[in-house]
């Protein structure tokens, strides 16, 4: 999902979370009714929306070690292994409150990746991180759409989109105004960042 701040982005993947009510409509995550049967939906969901919940007192491996106690299929070596794929494995045993903010959103990444989910929801993930903690969340994002995950990604970052999107959805105003695969984007326009102007302008009447 490409669109501005304020655009609703963070809004539809709350609701697929079950972390705000909708008025209408449906939720279905993996055949799942995600409104009446929430719990069962969630099992097949990893996210991670807006800054990542974290218990400052503890170190990154403890509050991960936490939140696989809901998961009885993860070990100990899959924490050891996420956090060696969010490059956070040296620091495994440093406490939440003394970490920069691009470090807090790897270990939240790590908590959303911890499950191996079937959908993997990811809110400007690229936030607060530097250019190599960007190319990084590209590669996480590519390699768990590898091994069979569904990834829901939401930036207004552009060239970040085309670098790991297979399809776009351009929501702007609470609206998406187009839905498009990568591949037909780029035989149509220069970058995605032409394709999402042309659909906001056309939205506005401007190429009518």
């Amino acid at each position: 999902m490409l669109g501005p701040n304020g655009s609703g982005k963070t809004t539809t993947m709350k609701a697929i979370a079950g972390l705000v009510r909708i008025d209408s409509g449906e939720i279905t995550v993996c055949g799942v009714n995600a409104l009446s049967r929430h719990e069962e939906a969630m099992k097949h969901i990893g996210c991670l929306i807006e800054a990542p919940a974290l218990y400052e007192h503890m170190t990154i491996q403890r509050n991960l070690q936490m939140a696989v106690r809901f998961h009885r299929e993860v070990s100990g070596a899959d924490i050891s292994d996420v956090l060696q794929t969010v490059g956070m494995n040296l620091y495994a045993n440093d406490k939440i409150s003394s970490l920069s903010l691009g470090m807090r959103q790897r270990v939240g990444l790590a908590l959303a990746l911890i499950s191996k989910p079937d959908l993997l929801i990811l809110d400007e993930p690229a936030n607060g991180l530097d250019i190599e903690g960007m190319v990084l969340v590209r590669h996480v994002v590519q390699k768990a759409a590898a091994e069979g995950s569904a990834v829901l990604i939401s930036s207004h970052l552009a060239n970040e989109i085309q670098l790991c999107a297979t399809k776009v959805a351009v929501v702007h105003s609470g609206r998406m105004l187009g839905l498009k695969d990568m591949s037909e984007i780029l035989q149509s326009f220069p970058g995605v960042e032409d394709y999402f102007m042309y659909e906001v302008n056309k939205s506005r009447g401007v190429y009518q």
